[in-house]
């Protein structure tokens, strides 16, 4: 079975850019566009197209026509999440981190697009007075991929706070709005992994708080992750999700792996929860790092281990859409 990120229809890029060309003449969009450049592992091979839309109603368009050229096209956001095959994606990619970036504020409702980094929108909470975002400072990733995954850290998630999720589907381009009730928010989960569409605008229900103790809280978060964390090198954050009743980060450090190394992909030093890009490393390095690391931590201790990182275009996505 071909990637979900594979067309099913020759010729299907020179359709889009003629559809593109007629309706949407002063997009942003590109040919073979390397992914490397937007994702924080520096890891990737092109994007056949990729588009980086502004509003909403350019999302819609641009899902509809990828529909219609035979392909289902992929939303990045700020790539935080995300280890992208060295072959790259023969897909239309639509970002959405450089032109949906809007923020809006009504009492303690702040309405953000899926562009937004959660960096950004702590700040901003902060900036209102708002409490519930702390855990946010720092955390460079996209709302829209947030509330996908339902990112979190230090004992809070989107989920606590997130209120309603605008979304397009990716099979008709008609727009779905999802209250916090139909999300079905777990651990690094939410409905939205498994149903096919694109978030668009989220809703956060957020709380009055004292400035001057949200700022603070900020502070220790950005500390503690300027402290334990390998921020100077690229990756993209946890690697693998939290088995029950164990920290994957010990697991990792127990067996002895830190420091472990296939390629310019590395377990990190500073970090053993980290697999980190010394250096050159590609998809295949990553993911043979990350194939060693289970195989061990298995052996060891027995907890299988599941990567919390979103793995696209790699024969390891292939085979496990086959089954």
């Amino acid at each position: 079975m071909e990637s979900m990120f594979s067309s099913n229809r020759p010729g299907w890029a020179a359709l889009l850019d003629e559809k593109v060309t007629a309706y949407l003449p002063d997009l942003k969009y590109v040919h073979d566009e390397p992914l490397a450049r937007h994702t924080s592992f520096r890891i990737g091979g092109p994007a056949t197209r990729m588009a980086f839309p502004t509003s909403g109603e350019q999302i819609v368009l641009l899902t509809g026509f990828a529909q219609e050229c035979g392909v289902t096209p992929f939303l990045l956001g700020n790539g935080t999440n995300l280890l992208v095959a060295d072959e790259g994606l023969d897909t239309l990619v639509i970002q959405t981190g450089e032109g949906l970036n809007r923020i809006a504020l009504d009492g303690g409702i702040i309405t953000a697009d899926a562009g937004v980094s959660l960096a950004r929108l702590g700040v901003f909470a902060w900036q209102h007075s708002l409490t519930g975002l702390e855990f946010a400072h720092g955390i460079p990733g996209s709302l829209g991929g947030g509330v996908v995954m339902n990112a979190g850290a230090y004992g809070t998630e989107l989920a606590q706070i997130v209120s309603s999720v605008d979304c397009v589907s990716l099979h008709n381009g008609k727009p779905i709005h999802y209250s916090a009730d139909k999300l079905d928010f777990s651990y690094r989960h939410s409905a939205l992994m498994d149903t096919d569409v694109v978030v668009t605008q989220a809703t956060l229900a957020l709380a009055p708080g004292d400035p001057e103790a949200i700022r603070a809280r900020m502070e220790a978060c950005a500390r503690a992750r300027r402290e334990k964390q390998p921020l100077n090198l690229p990756s993209a954050g946890s690697t693998f999700k939290r088995p029950e009743g164990h920290f994957a980060a010990k697991l990792i450090d127990d067996c002895g792996l830190r420091g472990l190394t296939v390629g310019g992909a590395q377990v990190s030093e500073k970090h053993a929860g980290f697999v980190v890009n010394v250096g050159g490393a590609t998809a295949r390095d990553m993911l043979e790092l990350m194939r060693q690391i289970e195989q061990r931590v298995f052996e060891q201790t027995g907890v299988q281990l599941e990567p919390e990182v979103r793995i696209l275009g790699t024969d390891e996505q292939k085979k496990e859409e086959s089954i």
